[in-house]
């Protein structure tokens, strides 16, 4: 599905790859994150995975012009869990909005492990 909005210039599509791969890349920049998480619905084991799979660890609901983010992540041992999510927060909701020009309604980050 792609996020659609209009600006001065005519009608800008946003496929939802790219909101993916955006949100994705912006997570693992941050202080703290071990990598992104893809939980199976079987077996409930939580996989670490590489930059290739980055879609996994995120998903993206598309409302009207405004997006929903939920990340699932691996935080680092001893590193503050609510600190680390108050930045990705941050940091996912600006790249977001500034690379893809895509309103961010909300970013919810799920802690799937902790890794040493």
């Amino acid at each position: 599905m792609d996020c659609k909005f209009s600006t001065g210039l005519g009608l800008v599509s946003v496929n939802e790859e790219v909101i993916l791969k955006v949100a994705g890349y912006a997570a693992l920049e941050c202080y703290g994150i071990v990598g992104m998480a893809s939980k199976r619905t079987t077996d409930g084991i939580v996989q670490m995975l590489g930059i290739e799979n980055l879609g996994r660890g995120v998903k993206v609901q598309i409302t009207n012009d405004r997006v929903d983010v939920d990340l699932y992540i691996i935080v680092e041992y001893g590193i503050s869990i609510s600190a680390v999510a108050a930045t990705l927060i941050d940091t996912v909701k600006y790249k977001v909005e500034h690379l893809t020009g895509v309103n961010v309604n909300k970013v919810n980050v799920s802690v799937e492990d902790i890794r040493v």
